[in-house]
């Protein structure tokens, strides 16, 4: 590459070269004519022919004012003559050169400018309009990548900000319990208090992550693999779920065999499962059931979140999985609609799949998952 850019350069010094002797040699052949003119008569015929014509004057008359005015001084003309052939010589060719300077000035105030499209330059400047490309594309590349970054963070503080809500949600639903029900037993007041506890601190672990994520952008997230046994924790889920559930008269079917196990890092799965779940009960039909159902075929793990509600249209259900999109914001719901773009960010990182069908009121979402 380094000898190409030479290479251009070089060929650049020799155009300048070649122009600069034609110049001389324009000038010297111009500044011959000039002087063979003057010397050969020519000039003092053109003269005597001017004042004859213009002036009326006789050739007596014309020729002793040509002897007075211009032969006296022909030294004088002929220097003055030559002077001003240079300039003029002088001044286009440095026209000619000072325009590729005004050329690269224009390209590094485009440059500077961030306009859009390429830079042109003349084809002697083909290396340095290469160069101030390649630079514009440089920064182009970075500006979008810093702002990929930047959405990618944005979205990253939204998703842990909307799963705080889980969390607080179900602590807060116990509490309530406890507060209401004044001949609760003990067995039961030590059950729901742990069960508070525990989101509590689930809770914290969320805001820990969020001061710890927040600096860094979505890509930057690892998983933490460990063999869960996965219907222990569908039934933990349920059972927390069961306050939010009776609010709307709600039940929810577990359909998994026992003991299945699926190898995922635990706590972001349970925060897709918990989207999933809390999804199906936002937009659920009062008084009717949820199915949860988990398979496990050859080397993949199969889950099913299924509720009756309003059917999804399908221009709706392809957008589904878009973030902030929420399906009906007349609900009365509260979320920023990042729910199933979590859910399905924590899927794709588990090299998973999910998807959504719709149709005659009933909803499922399809959760896959590699066994490992």
């Amino acid at each position: 590459m380094k000898n190409k850019h030479n290479s251009e350069f070089r060929q650049l010094r020799i155009k300048v070269l070649l122009r600069t002797i034609a110049m001389l040699v324009i000038s010297v052949f111009i500044i011959y004519i000039t002087y063979s003119a003057l010397l050969r008569g020519n000039f003092a015929n053109l003269m005597l022919a001017l004042l004859q014509n213009i002036f009326r004057m006789d050739y007596d008359g014309a020729f002793s004012l040509y002897e007075r005015v211009f032969r006296r001084h022909m030294d004088a003309i002929i220097w003055l003559s030559i002077l001003a052939v240079f300039i003029c010589l002088l001044s286009v060719f440095l026209h000619w050169i000072t325009r590729y300077f005004e050329e690269i000035s224009n390209g590094m105030e485009t440059l500077l400018k961030d306009a859009p499209g390429e830079i042109s330059l003349s084809p002697e400047l083909l290396s340095i309009e290469r160069k101030m490309n390649m630079a514009k594309h440089t920064f182009d590349r970075q500006k979008s990548d810093m702002l990929i970054a930047e959405q990618k963070k944005s979205d990253l503080v939204m998703y842990l900000a909307h799963d705080l809500k889980t969390p607080l949600a179900s602590s807060i639903s116990y509490l309530n319990l406890l507060r209401d029900e004044k001949n609760i037993s003990e067995e039961l007041r030590e059950k729901y208090l742990s069960i508070s506890i525990s989101k509590e601190e689930r809770l914290e672990d969320l805001i820990n992550e969020f001061l710890e994520i927040a600096k860094y952008n979505l890509s930057t997230i690892t998983l933490q693999y460990r063999e869960i046994n996965l219907t222990r924790l569908l039934e933990q889920l349920v059972y927390e779920f069961q306050p939010i559930l009776e609010e709307k008269g709600l039940a929810c079917r577990l359909v998994v065999a026992d003991d299945m196990m699926l190898n995922c890092d635990a706590d972001k799965m349970q925060r897709v499962f918990d989207n999933l779940l809390r999804n199906a009960v936002v937009y659920s039909y009062d008084q009717t059931e949820i199915t949860i159902k988990a398979e496990k075929g050859g080397d993949e793990v199969t889950l099913q979140f299924s509720n009756h509600g309003g059917t999804i249209p399908k221009e709706k259900l392809e957008r589904i999985f878009e973030q902030f999109y929420r399906l009906d914001t007349g609900r009365g719901t509260d979320g920023a609609g990042l729910g199933l773009a979590i859910a399905r960010q924590i899927i794709m990182l588990h090299n998973g799949t999910i998807t959504a069908k719709s149709r005659d009121g009933l909803t499922v979402f399809t959760v896959t998952l590699p066994v490992l």
